[in-house]
C-alpha cells in the first residue's frame, strides 16, 4: 500500500499557537468568547453537537481545530430559511454540510416506508429535526445564506449517493447528489485527510476549482482531467487491459549500447560505473480512469446499472483503485480514487483530540438517545474485511482495517473512567464496524495493494489474511487491569468464522467479556440468500457455538447466543423463509426485533433488488437472475416468518404455506409451524401463550429447555 503522509504533519497547521476551545462555538456569543470576529470552516449537521469522537461532526471539527482552524457548528438548524444558517456569519473558507451520522432517509423511514417518530441523534429523541435528503436541504440553504462561499459534501449519506444510484424511497434511480445540492465538492469515506488537504489548500489560496486531485473526493467536470487515459466501460465488457508501462531506461540503455569504446579496460570501467537509481515504476492504474455507463443508461437500463455497480465496488481498494467518470448530460461526475486509510500513529491523532465526551451545555439535561447508548463505549478500529452485501461500510469506510494503538485505548478508557458523568465502572463495548478485527492485516503487501476481491473472507477466508486474535486478546487482557474498571463487555457484532480461527479469542470472550448474551449475525440459514448476502454457511455458526458453549460452561455462566437476522434479502425465495422459521422453532428461539432488508444506495444487495442481477459475478443480459421479494405482502410474509410464535402473523403464514403447498406444516403439533386457527397454540405451535424471558434490546431471545418443556 502506498505510504500516506502523516496526518498531523506541523507544515498543514494554519496556526498552530491557538489553543482549543472547550466547546466548538454554535453561537455569536461563544465566538466572542473566543475571540473570534468569524469562522474559517462552519459544519452543518443533522445531529446534535455530541464533542464526541462518535459523532463525525465532533471528529472533524477537532480535527481542523488542531490544525489552527477556526470551526462552527450549526447543528441541526430548521431549514425553511436561510437565517439560521448565517448564524454564525460568512465562513472564510467554506461550508462543510452532511446528514449526520445516519443517512437522513434511513433515519427518518421504516423499511417498509413508514414515517419514524423518533431520532436518537436529537435531543429527548424527538423526531423531524431534520429534513428528508438532509445534505441536499442544508447545502441550497448555505447558497441562499453566502452564495459564493463553496460548499463541501461529507458524511456517510454523500458518500452513499456519489455517483448514479438507485433510491429506494422514490424507487427510481437518481444522480449524483452534487447535482441536486449544487456543491462545488464531495468527500466520500472516512473524511479526515481529504479533508484536512481541501482546508489546507483553500488557506494557501487555492480555488475551490483547481482541488481536482484530491484523494477521496467527487468533483464534477466538463471532461476529464487532462493527462489521465481512459478505459471505455459503458457498455457490458470488463475494462480493456491496461497496456504495459514502457520502460522509462529504454532510449538511455540504447544510446549507451551504440555508444561502447571499442577496446575494453576493466579497471577504467569499474571506475566509470555508474549509480544506478532506481526510480519507482509507475502502476498500471496510475492516472487511469474507467469511464462507467451515463446516468441517462442506467436510469432506464437495469442491466447496465448492475454493470455500473460493478465496476464501481471492483474499485475501492486505495492501493490500486481507479478513479471513475460517469456522465450526466453534457457534465461529468468524476471520482478521485479512495484516500490513503489512516496510519495507527495518524488514528490515535485522531481520537486524542480534546473531546469533551459529553453533548454541548446548550442541551441542558435533555437526553440523546445515540449518546446514552455510546458514552462508555471505544472504538477501537475502523473498516471491515466482511463485504457483507447489504452493509454500507464498503462503500463509506472500506476493506482496509486501521486500528488504534493499545495505549491510545487505554488511556481512552482512563478518561471515561475519570470524566464522564455518571461512569460505574463498565465499558460497554470495546469495538468499531466489528469486534474482533482489530490490527487484523493482510500478511501480503503486494497483494493488500492490488486486490480487488470484494471480501475477504467470502466465499472462504483469504490465504493471505491474518486471522490471529492475539492483539485483541493482549488489548481484552490489558483493559481489564485498568484501576477502576469492573467490567468490559463486547457489543460490537463478532465475525464468528474469523473468530474460530483462533478458539483463544472465543474463550476469552466467553470468560471474561459476555454480559449473559452476546450478539452474531449469521442473517440466515439457506445458501440462496446466504451466497447473495456474502455470508458464511451455518456450519460455521454450529463451530462457534460448540466454543461458545464450551467455554462458558467451563466458566461456570449461562451464556446465550443472540442470532440475527435479515427478512426479504434479495436471493430470498419464500421457501427459504419457511426453512429458516423452522430452524429457529426447533432452535428455541423467539424473534423480539424483526427488519426486512433495507436498500441503502450503492450497496451490492441494493442493486439486486433493483435489477435483479447478481453484481457479484459478470453481468450480462442472460446471466443469473436474483429472485427478489419486493410486493408489499411477500415482504410482510417474510418478516411474519421470523415471528412464527406471534399469533398476529398466523393468518399470513397460514396463506403463504397454503400458497407453497406446505398446509402440513399448519396444525398443533411439535412439527407444525403454526396452528390451523388463533383460538390456541395447541402442543408448540407457534408456543403460543410462552410466558419466558424477553428482552427487547436483543435480536431474540432463547428459551431453556426446562421452559420449552414447560410449555409442551
Amino acid at each position: 500500500m502506498q505510504t500516506a503522509p502523516n496526518l498531523f504533519k506541523p507544515e498543514t497547521c494554519v496556526n498552530r499557537q491557538r489553543a482549543a476551545a472547550p466547546f466548538l462555538p454554535m453561537s455569536r456569543k461563544e465566538m466572542k468568547t473566543l475571540g473570534w470576529d468569524s469562522c474559517d470552516i462552519i459544519l452543518v449537521t443533522g445531529d446534535a453537537y455530541v464533542d464526541h469522537p462518535s459523532f463525525g461532526m465532533a471528529v472533524i471539527g477537532r480535527m481542523l481545530e488542531a490544525k489552527g482552524f477556526r470551526v462552527g457548528i450549526i447543528a441541526q438548524p430548521e431549514w425553511t430559511s436561510k437565517d439560521p444558517f448565517m448564524k454564525l456569519g460568512k465562513p472564510n473558507l467554506f461550508f462543510g454540510v452532511t446528514a449526520g451520522n445516519m443517512d437522513s432517509m434511513i433515519n427518518r423511514y421504516t423499511s417498509d416506508r413508514k414515517l419514524r417518530h423518533d431520532d436518537a441523534y436529537t435531543p429527548n429523541n424527538e423526531g423531524g429535526k431534520r429534513p428528508d435528503r438532509a445534505v441536499i436541504v442544508y447545502s441550497q440553504r448555505c447558497k441562499e445564506a453566502y452564495k459564493d462561499v463553496p460548499v463541501v459534501l461529507g458524511g456517510i449519506e454523500a458518500s452513499l449517493r456519489r455517483i448514479a444510484h438507485y433510491d429506494y424511497w422514490s424507487d427510481k434511480v437518481r444522480r449524483s447528489v452534487l447535482f441536486d445540492a449544487k456543491a462545488e465538492l464531495l468527500i466520500y469515506g472516512n473524511a479526515e485527510r481529504p479533508l484536512v488537504e481541501v482546508a489546507y489548500r483553500l488557506s494557501e489560496g487555492e480555488d475551490i476549482s483547481e482541488l481536482n486531485d484530491v484523494r477521496g473526493t467527487a468533483i464534477i467536470r466538463k471532461e476529464a482531467l487532462p493527462g489521465w487515459s481512459g478505459l471505455d466501460s459503458s457498455h457490458l465488457d470488463k475494462p480493456g487491459k491496461i497496456d504495459p508501462i514502457p520502460s522509462p531506461y529504454a532510449e538511455i540503455e540504447e544510446s549507451c549500447a551504440s555508444n561502447e569504446a571499442e577496446t575494453f579496460d576493466p579497471k577504467e570501467a569499474e571506475k566509470a560505473k555508474p549509480i544506478v537509481v532506481q526510480l519507482e515504476k509507475k502502476r498500471p492504474w496510475e492516472n487511469v480512469y474507467i469511464n462507467l455507463p451515463a446516468f441517462e443508461q442506467v436510469k432506464v437500463n437495469q442491466v447496465l446499472y448492475a454493470h455500473a455497480s460493478r465496476i464501481f465496488h471492483l474499485e475501492t481498494n486505495p492501493g490500486c483503485a481507479r478513479a471513475l467518470a460517469q456522465r450526466h448530460g453534457d457534465r461529468i461526475v468524476w471520482l478521485n480514487p479512495p484516500a490513503l486509510p489512516l496510519s495507527t500513529e495518524d488514528m490515535d491523532g485522531v481520537f486524542g483530540l480534546p473531546y469533551q465526551r459529553v453533548p454541548h451545555p446548550s442541551y441542558g439535561k435533555a437526553k440523546i438517545p445515540a449518546y446514552d447508548m455510546i458514552k462508555f463505549s471505544i472504538n477501537i478500529m475502523r473498516g471491515c474485511y466482511g463485504g457483507c452485501t447489504f452493509c454500507s461500510i464498503t462503500e463509506h469506510e472500506g476493506r482496509i482495517i486501521q486500528s488504534r494503538s493499545e495505549d491510545s485505548i487505554i488511556n481512552e478508557i482512563e478518561q471515561i473512567r475519570d470524566q464522564v458523568p455518571g461512569f460505574t465502572g463498565i465499558i460497554s463495548d470495546l469495538g468499531g464496524p466489528t469486534a474482533n478485527m482489530y490490527r487484523l492485516n493482510c500478511k501480503s503487501p503486494k497483494a493488500e495493494e492490488t486486490c480487488r476481491r470484494l471480501s475477504c473472507v467470502y466465499p472462504s477466508i483469504c490465504h493471505h489474511m491474518d486471522t490471529d486474535h492475539t492483539p485483541t486478546i493482549d488489548l481484552y487482557r490489558r483493559a481489564r487491569k485498568v484501576e477502576g474498571i469492573k467490567k468490559i463487555l463486547i457489543a460490537s457484532g463478532v465475525r464468528y468464522d474469523l473468530a474460530i480461527e483462533d478458539p483463544r479469542y472465543v474463550k476469552e470472550l466467553a470468560l471474561h467479556h459476555v454480559g449473559g448474551y452476546l450478539k452474531i449475525a449469521p442473517e440466515h440459514t439457506e445458501e440462496g440468500p446466504l451466497s447473495k448476502m456474502m455470508k458464511p454457511g451455518m456450519g460455521t455458526y454450529h463451530k462457534f457455538k460448540e466454543l461458545f458453549d464450551k467455554y462458558s460452561k467451563e466458566a461456570g455462566k449461562k451464556q446465550y447466543l443472540i442470532p440475527y437476522f435479515i427478512s426479504a434479502h434479495p436471493g430470498t425465495k419464500d421457501e427459504d423463509m419457511v426453512t429458516l422459521a423452522l430452524w429457529l422453532k426447533k432452535n428455541k428461539f423467539r424473534l423480539d426485533q424483526v427488519q426486512n432488508f433495507y436498500p441503502s444506495p450503492l450497496a451490492n444487495a441494493t442493486t439486486m433488488y433493483h435489477t435483479e442481477r447478481n453484481p457479484l459475478h459478470k453481468v450480462s443480459h442472460t446471466s443469473e437472475r436474483v429472485s427478489v421479494a419486493k410486493k408489499g405482502r411477500q415482504r410482510r410474509l417474510h418478516k411474519a416468518l421470523l415471528r412464527y410464535h406471534d399469533e398476529k402473523n398466523w393468518p399470513i403464514i397460514r396463506e403463504g404455506l397454503t400458497n407453497m403447498g406446505l398446509t402440513k406444516l399448519i396444525g398443533s403439533g411439535l412439527h407444525h409451524l403454526v396452528p390451523a386457527d388463533n383460538k390456541r397454540g395447541g402442543r408448540g405451535a407457534g408456543n403460543r401463550g410462552y410466558k419466558g424471558a424477553k428482552n427487547s434490546n436483543f435480536a431474540a431471545t432463547r428459551f431453556t429447555n426446562k421452559q420449552f418443556k414447560q410449555k409442551r
